[in-house]
């Protein structure tokens, strides 16, 4: 007779600190953890980015990146990187996901970040949704880089990341702002798409972008004599 063996399961308080989840996994002997979050998911423009991280100590400060300011982050950053046990990151261009879309982009980003971490690992903490196929157990926490110490260096490494991406990007198109908002819909972007159109680096399919197409498609059409006037 095979006698299945289930870990005793762990309950893990809110107020139990960053480190929590990581602690409890340990405990199971569920070690290395790896945290996996994206950067740029709403973004109109730019890639999205998504990392994976296995921390080897814990830092003191880490937290959800969208809480810190960007020279906090920038130091988080780097000391993750020197300090980590596995750092992955895959870039995913703004082509790739007007073609297969945002999602399955972001599935398909999460799964190659820790497929492509150099350690064998015992648990997976994803932010937010669950990702199948991942070569370890994983589980889906809700606000994750709120309340998982890997997960929000994944999310420091991945925004970092891609900001320093958008600041690069503004060099060559200046006029839509890129180091500013970081391909983000903001009032200031809204206008450079209407005074310019959008760049190669825009996301066609999402709706901000499609209507100034659609516009400029439109006014083409009516300065022709062909269709004019037709919504």
């Amino acid at each position: 007779m095979t006698v299945l063996y289930r870990p005793r399961p762990s309950i893990v308080r809110r107020d139990s600190g960053l480190y929590g989840y990581e602690r409890a996994l340990a405990r199971r002997g569920l070690s290395p953890i790896a945290g996996v979050d994206e950067a740029g998911r709403g973004a109109c423009a730019g890639p999205l980015v998504v990392a994976a991280v296995v921390l080897r100590t814990e830092i003191d400060g880490i937290a959800d990146s969208k809480v810190l300011t960007p020279a906090r982050r920038e130091t988080l950053h780097d000391r993750i990187l020197a300090t980590a046990a596995a750092v992955n990151v895959v870039v995913i261009p703004p082509q790739d996901i007007d073609t297969r879309g945002l999602h399955k982009c972001n599935v398909a980003g999460m799964r190659r970040a820790v497929a492509g971490l150099e350690c064998d690992l015992g648990y997976v903490l994803v932010d937010g949704f669950p990702v199948p196929g991942l070569p370890a157990p994983s589980l889906a926490v809700w606000k994750g880089d709120q309340v998982s110490a890997c997960v929000a260096a994944a999310s420091i490494v991945a925004k970092v990341t891609r900001d320093r991406m958008m600041t690069s990007l503004d060099e060559r198109y200046p006029q839509y702002g890129f180091a500013d908002h970081k391909g983000y819909v903001t009032a200031r972007h809204r206008r450079a798409l209407a005074a310019h159109g959008p760049s190669p680096h825009h996301r066609f399919s999402f709706v901000t972008v499609n209507s100034v197409m659609r516009s400029e498609a439109g006014a083409a059409i009516g300065e022709n004599g062909v269709g004019a006037g037709v919504a």
